[in-house]
C-alpha cells in the first residue's frame, strides 16, 4: 500500500495524517517536498502515524530528514498516535529519545500551545 498524506489545520498547527507503507522511494520524496511546503506556511507540524502500516529504513530516514528540516527552519515536527509497528521502529532506532512523540494527535497539538505559553519546549512521554 502506497503512503498517503492528508493535511488539516487545528489551532495553527498542520496535522499530516499518514497512512500506508513508509518506504524509501517516490513516497518518501513526496513527503519531504510536502514538509518543505508546509514549513513555509507553519513551523508547527504533527505527523499522525496512526495508519502507517510499515516503515522501512528509508522511511525512518525520511522521518529524520523531515524533523531535521523543520528544526533548521526554526520549526518543529511532533509525532502522534503511533501504531504498534511505528512504536517498535521508533524504539529500535532510539528515535523515541530524539522525537517528541504523543499518544494522541490532540496532545501533540496542545503541546505546541503549552510550549508557546511557557516559553519552554515540551517533553515526550516514554513509549
Amino acid at each position: 500500500m502506497a503512503l498517503n498524506a492528508d493535511t488539516s489545520w487545528q489551532d495553527g498547527v498542520v496535522v499530516v495524517h499518514l497512512s500506508g507503507d513508509m518506504f524509501f522511494g517516490e513516497e518518501s520524496a513526496s513527503l519531504r517536498n510536502l514538509v518543505k511546503e508546509l514549513l513555509e506556511q507553519s513551523g508547527k507540524i504533527v505527523f499522525d502515524l496512526g495508519n502507517v502500516t510499515h516503515i522501512d529504513s528509508g522511511g525512518v530516514g525520511t522521518l529524520v530528514s523531515a524533523y531535521a528540516s523543520a528544526r533548521r527552519f526554526g520549526g518543529d515536527i511532533k509525532f502522534a498516535n503511533p501504531g504498534e509497528h511505528a512504536k517498535e521502529v521508533l524504539r529500535i532506532t532510539k528515535l523515541v529519545k530524539v522525537f517528541k512523540i504523543f499518544e494522541s494527535t490532540e496532545d501533540a497539538i496542545a503541546s505546541f500551545n503549552q510550549a508557546s505559553a511557557s516559553g519552554q519546549p515540551s517533553s515526550s512521554p516514554d513509549l
